[in-house]
């Protein structure tokens, strides 16, 4: 019922994809969508459960990824103050 703002850097090697120019080579933008989506539409009290598991299930999903800065934002959130987010900051590698 709320919106949020998501920021995704993702840290992956392309110089296979650079060089065949094939989306097999790199990780699909539109599954990493797909998977946020998902993650998204599940109900949490906390941003930072949201993200946690935005980030584990993108590493299940994406062997690739080597590392993941996930910025996560509730806009206009309830908390008695004029300001337009609030949110939270992962930084993560792959263990």
């Amino acid at each position: 019922g709320n919106e949020y703002i998501i920021d995704l850097k993702l840290k992956v090697n392309i110089s296979k994809a650079a060089q065949t120019d094939e989306v097999a080579d790199t990780v699909n933008y539109a599954e990493v969508h797909r998977v946020i989506m998902t993650e998204m539409a599940v109900p949490s009290k906390l941003l930072e459960h949201a993200g946690g598991r935005i980030v584990e299930k993108l590493f299940q999903q994406f062997p690739t990824i080597e590392e993941i800065e996930l910025r996560l934002s509730k806009r206009n959130p309830p908390m008695g103050a004029d300001i337009e987010s609030a949110g939270i900051e992962l930084h993560c590698s792959r263990k």
